[in-house]
C-alpha cells in the first residue's frame, strides 16, 4: 500500500552566515531539523537560532 503524505513535514534549516562567509573561525555549517506545518506556512521557514561555529544567534533558513 502506499505511503500517505501527512500535513507535518520535517525541515532542515541552515546558517546563512557560516554559508556564505569563507573566513570563518572553523570548518562546517550549523544545520537544524523541525517540522513545519505545509498547509499553513508554505513558503520557506526562517528563524533566529544559535550557530555553534559563529557562537552567536543568526538566521538560519529552510534547505531543501
Amino acid at each position: 500500500m502506499a505511503t500517505k503524505k501527512g500535513v507535518r513535514i520535517i525541515v532542515t534549516l541552515e546558517c546563512t552566515e557560516c554559508r556564505s562567509n569563507p573566513n570563518k573561525r572553523s570548518p562546517g555549517v550549523s544545520r537544524y531539523t523541525t517540522k513545519k506545518n505545509r498547509r499553513n506556512t508554505t513558503s520557506r521557514l526562517e528563524l533566529k537560532k544559535f550557530c555553534t561555529h559563529c557562537n552567536k544567534h543568526t538566521v538560519h533558513k529552510e534547505i531543501k
